[in-house]
């Protein structure tokens, strides 16, 4: 492709009528440095826990959402639907919205593709199934279709106690590789028959971690406190077991969930080296990169988006240039006259 380009701007106006069209190379350049963008085709999904939610009337309401591959900051709002209305609640890309933060702005933790919110002061008229959705980068009316998404039940002053509640206080548990990480959950009331379990993700994909009532994952264990007391021990934290973890009550009878905590999410960093550790490797990485060489490849890192707009920039002249220089004819020698 440098090839072509090098030469355009170095030969005279009558060479550029035989140069492919600019429209091609306009193609040309955009594929081939757009390879190189995210794609938010099917390589990524959003995740949000689905069935009910309690919350009481006054608390704060945490509803999460992540997605699954590339971040989409300015594609991703949440809608509620209550009686087949249909309202806005949060969207990142635009917009103000009185009583709800993003969990993001909360945390001093960067959390990569986390699109959770709060809605502080819960009210009756917060009931309602909440969905996080992307509506594409056009059309704000585009957004795929709802799912399940996740109900939420408010409980008002004046009702009767619910049959069962799950509370998830860990809102966020740091950690580093190695660590024996506890996750605390407790449940208050009985519900319907059926078990108390852990659940690593959402949706069909997500991972069972802890059956109260059946098979669990080898490294992880009950630390039952009391009856109510349903937290378990996470041994040996990695980076793999890093997620958002969800206490869950089943229904025996029509085997479902029944109800969900709101979540703990669990971020494993690697542990920090030691002074020794720092000094070997700032050795060895100066003795693999000069300090020269190290400069030069990031200069030219940063410089690829320079290289790129440059580039366009370059096509789009010879485009506005080539109609009237197509029209210039290189004169030819002069016709002698009869004397």
């Amino acid at each position: 492709m440098q090839e072509k380009l090098v030469p355009l701007a170095m030969t005279t106006p009558t060479h550029l009528a035989h140069c492919p069209p600019c429209s091609w190379l306009l193609m040309l350049l955009l594929v081939f440095f757009g390879a190189s963008e995210p794609s938010y085709g099917s390589k990524w999904q959003v995740l949000q826990p689905e069935g009910r939610m309690l919350v009481a009337e006054g608390n704060t309401l945490l509803l999460r959402c992540t997605v699954d591959g590339s971040c989409t900051d300015n594609m991703i709002k949440w809608v509620k639907v209550s009686h087949q209305d249909k309202q806005e609640i949060y969207n990142f890309k635009h917009g103000f919205f009185p009583g709800v933060m993003p969990l993001i702005q909360r945390t001093l933790e960067p959390l990569n593709c986390d699109y959770s919110i709060y809605i502080y002061n819960v009210t009756s008229r917060h009931a309602g199934t909440y969905h996080c959705v992307w509506f594409g980068n056009k059309n704000e009316n585009s957004e795929k279709t709802l799912q399940e998404g996740t109900s939420v039940f408010v409980k008002e002053a004046g009702d009767p106690e619910p049959d069962l509640w799950i509370i998830q206080p860990q809102e966020l548990v740091l950690a580093t590789i190695g660590d024996n990480v506890f996750l605390n959950c407790t449940v208050l009331g009985d519900g319907p028959p059926g078990a108390i379990r852990w659940f690593r993700g959402t949706g069909l994909n997500r991972e069972a971690i802890y059956n109260f009532e059946g098979i669990s994952h080898p490294n992880v264990t009950a630390v039952q406190a009391s009856r109510r007391d349903f937290s378990i021990l996470l041994q040996g934290a990695s980076t793999e077991h890093e997620g958002t973890y969800y206490c869950v009550k089943f229904h025996r009878k029509f085997n479902r969930q029944y109800l969900s905590g709101m979540g703990t999410r669990l971020r494993v960093k690697a542990k920090p080296p030691s002074p020794q550790e720092t000094e070997l490797t700032n050795e060895h990485v100066a003795g693999i990169f000069p300090s020269d060489l190290l400069s030069v490849f990031t200069s030219l890192v940063l410089g690829l988006k320079a290289t790129t707009l440059a580039a366009l920039l370059l096509v789009l002249v010879a485009c506005q240039r080539r109609p009237w220089q197509e029209d210039v004819k290189t004169p030819g020698p002069a016709k002698l006259g009869p004397h």
